[in-house]
């Protein structure tokens, strides 16, 4: 495996973590932290580079990908239980096929 993919693996799972404690410090609630994601991801998708699919679905699902793993881990109370490729198979079954996605 790519040694880069190994590190993104490593930060994304930190990440979570330090979202989980932040909601458990009461700095922010799951739901802020849902909505934040939300909002970065809502940018990706909007972005008028996709409108005139100069980017491939494809490239635009890769870039949501990390969002929409840390989503479902805020979910997750106890995010360190779950591991990156169960969080990352849950994403893939969660993807809708690219001609619902407009």
């Amino acid at each position: 495996m790519n040694q880069a993919n190994l590190q993104l693996e490593g930060l994304l799972m930190a990440v979570a973590a330090l979202n989980r404690m932040l909601v458990e410090k009461g700095l922010a609630t799951a739901q802020d932290v849902d909505m934040a994601l939300r909002r970065a991801e809502a940018r990706i998708t909007s972005d008028d580079r996709f409108q005139d699919e100069d980017i491939a679905l494809a490239n635009r699902d890769a870039m949501c990908f990390p969002i929409r793993l840390l989503r479902l881990a805020n979910g997750d109370e106890d995010c360190a239980a779950v591991g990156f490729s169960d969080l990352a198979r849950q994403v893939g079954l969660s993807k809708r096929p690219y001609n619902d996605q407009r």
